[in-house]
């Protein structure tokens, strides 16, 4: 749904001399079915997932959500199953976009410009599986021009959550409605996330209610020369 961020994330990583390798498997982790219950259906879906990674030096994913599935929930999915040893070898090579630049590369510095006011919304499972806190802001503090405000709900939720938002979308909203306030009080330009799918639960409420809110995933600031 936003091909652009897949893109941003190539050519930022070819320009560090990476190669980039993008399999034509599936394009889903399984996260969906496994978060409301139906394990069995996930396992289709991972088994697939797995299978057309294993031979990776590294996998990046642009979700903290989709990297929590598949270094902390695969291992857990596959326990006493034959995949199991499969599950648990892929797990450490997974790395969310900007655990991979900070941690694995040591990279913060991209020689972007992006000369805005941006807030930043830390995604749910990147920050409490993954421990993601502080990666994007030491790649955001490099970029030209970018003030970055934080928000006092920060580490709120947004409500989307998958089919939570499905599910209760009243309760989802509210919780939207609480995140756009509070990026609002920042005066910020830009919301910035590593979850596109937290970007389009605030964007689509801002659009909705006619907020002046922009989203932008961290991978598109980071790319702007």
């Amino acid at each position: 749904m936003y091909p652009q961020v897949g893109i941003s994330m190539v050519r930022i990583f070819e320009k560090l001399g990476h190669k980039v390798v993008v399999p034509k498997g599936p394009a889903c982790c399984g996260q969906p079915a496994f978060n409301t219950g139906y394990w069995d259906q996930s396992r289709e879906i991972a088994v697939q997932v797995m299978e057309s990674l294993k031979d990776a030096e590294v996998v990046v994913i642009a979700s903290g959500s989709c990297g929590a599935m598949m270094k902390v929930f695969y291992p857990e999915l596959f326990a006493g199953t034959k995949y199991e040893t499969l599950a648990r070898a892929l797990a450490p090579k997974c790395y969310e976009f900007a655990g991979f630049l900070v941690n694995r590369l040591g990279v913060t510095d991209l020689g972007a410009s992006f000369p805005h006011k941006v807030t930043f919304h830390d995604g749910c499972h990147g920050l409490r599986e993954l421990n993601n806190k502080r990666p994007p802001r030491e790649l955001l503090a490099k970029v030209n021009g970018l003030e970055l405000l934080e928000m006092d709900a920060a580490e709120t939720c947004c409500g989307f959550g998958g089919t939570f938002s499905a599910k209760f979308p009243a309760i989802s909203t509210a919780m939207g409605e609480v995140k756009c306030a509070s990026a609002l009080e920042t005066q910020a330009e830009y919301v910035v996330s590593c979850d596109s799918s937290c970007l389009m639960q605030i964007q689509g409420l801002a659009d909705k209610r006619k907020l002046p809110v922009k989203t932008i995933h961290l991978a598109e600031v980071l790319v702007q020369a």
